[in-house]
């Protein structure tokens, strides 16, 4: 068993100590990193889109687009644990507890392992079931099998690497995940054109593509934490589950989790509202939550900075400059998420053509874009501000509110507007800023209300 010791200085060559320092600079460069990172992490499904649109079909785009819904729900429970464990891990690190930290390590690794077969039967057994619940036409249902089964015979590939790569961020290291993605998503680019266009796998082929590069990508981050001689180092014969470090990780994870879980649950409800106006509207609005997620990078790269920053703070029990980080990153992520939104309004046609040259689903993609995307900016304050509480403790809050917020107000909006009021994609495709004002609204309260009791 490890003592009870303080880490040294001499191992910290990839870490990042965020407790010291200009706070602005550390949060960029906390952040530039991880944009990056999740743009080529994007790119594996983007890629995916723009080779079966292109090549294979309308119905292929849809089902890729439309299958994220249910590929969602796992991923992010998944990463409600993995946001526990980044906590639990950043304040070790903050603190200087090199015992805990390792324990915390082990203990995520080997709930990683366990969660990752488990999702892999429970996604493949019930892949039709799941399209039967979203209404799925018959045109695009043959697709969405053949995608959603090879996804998730591979999808403990892209868990075990998202894990990893949270590992390295609570001790403030982005670099190494972003040199990971890279490498793989070029690959998966690769792959995709070979498989697609050589073999003529048709969707499979993208399926086949996304998985190998993903267990790539989870190789080489197991390989970096095993042979490290930094202090996140990982020790296979040490892999055990402690129960207490669990509790703690399950405490900030599972409301992050369950929220997660049940927004996406909600969002499969909202599918099948759009899923009524056939594949054109679907590849449209497929083509638009694409160009919403990639618009969401920046809001989420924060958002890990603002976690990773406030539990280091917390953890070294510097309480004014977490608080202080808090306000400095919703700044920057509402700031970087108004220009991103005001350039995708202006150049929207062509940002839905690189994924269909169908003028139906053109159409769609902008009407789309060009209503819901300012509101974004909401949404940045959310995400990070939400990130920030967890850091802080309280996953709790956020987890209420944005149930409320994003499934109780939206799922009202959407069939009070499609049973008594009108029923056109636009005013469906409008739900999602519904949830995302609203949001804001009540997180921003409770946060000015609650937050001299978490930063302390």
């Amino acid at each position: 068993m490890i003592g009870v010791t303080k880490m040294s200085t001499a191992h910290k060559t990839s870490s990042m100590n965020m407790t010291e320092g200009p706070i602005i600079r550390q949060v960029i460069l906390f952040s530039l990193p991880l944009m990056l990172g999740n743009v080529f992490q994007m790119l594996y499904n983007t890629v995916d889109m723009v080779v079966v649109g292109n090549f294979v079909g309308k119905e292929a785009l849809a089902a890729v687009g439309s299958t994220s819904m249910i590929t969602n729900m796992a991923v992010f429970f998944f990463n409600g644990f993995s946001v526990g464990a980044s906590v639990v891990i950043a304040r070790a690190f903050g603190a200087g507890r090199k015992d805990r930290l390792h324990t915390a390590i082990e203990t995520t690794m080997m709930m990683t392992f366990l969660i990752s077969a488990v999702f892999t039967v429970l996604g493949v057994v019930g892949v039709k079931p799941m399209l039967r619940f979203m209404d799925t036409p018959a045109d695009v249902f043959p697709d969405g099998t053949t995608y959603l089964r090879i996804y998730f015979a591979g999808i403990s590939g892209l868990l075990i690497y998202n894990m990893g790569s949270g590992i390295l961020r609570s001790v403030g290291d982005t670099k190494h995940p972003l040199y990971f993605l890279i490498l793989t998503s070029v690959l998966n680019i690769v792959l995709d054109l070979v498989f697609v266009i050589v073999f003529h796998g048709g969707i499979a082929g993208v399926a086949y593509a996304t998985i190998i590069s993903q267990f790539i990508s989870a190789v080489l981050i197991l390989l970096l934490l095993s042979r490290s001689k930094d202090v996140y180092r990982l020790s296979w014969n040490d892999l055990h589950v402690d129960m207490p470090t669990m509790g703690q990780i399950i405490q900030v994870g599972l409301p992050a989790g369950i929220q997660s879980v049940i927004t996406s649950f909600s969002n499969v409800f909202v599918q099948s509202y759009i899923n009524y106006f056939g594949s054109d509207v679907m590849a449209g609005w497929s083509t638009y939550n694409k160009m919403d997620q990639f618009i969401m990078l920046p809001m989420q790269s924060f958002a890990m900075a603002a976690t990773t920053f406030v539990s280091q703070n917390i953890g070294a029990g510097k309480f004014k400059r977490a608080q202080e980080g808090t306000v400095t990153v919703v700044l920057l992520s509402a700031g970087v998420t108004a220009v991103i939104s005001f350039l995708l309004m202006a150049f929207a046609p062509g940002a839905i053509a690189l994924f269909s040259k169908e003028e139906a689903v053109i159409q769609a993609g902008v009407l789309f874009i060009r209503t819901n995307v300012l509101f974004l900016i909401a949404n940045a304050v959310n995400h990070v501000l939400a990130a920030a509480m967890r850091g802080a403790g309280d996953s709790r809050g956020p987890m209420i509110i944005m149930l409320v917020s994003f499934v109780a107000i939206r799922q009202v909006y959407l069939y009070l507007l499609t049973h008594f009021i009108v029923n056109t994609p636009m005013w469906v495709g409008f739900g999602y800023p519904v949830g995302w004002m609203a949001c804001c609204l009540i997180e921003v309260t409770y946060y000015l209300h609650h937050r001299k009791q978490m930063y302390r």
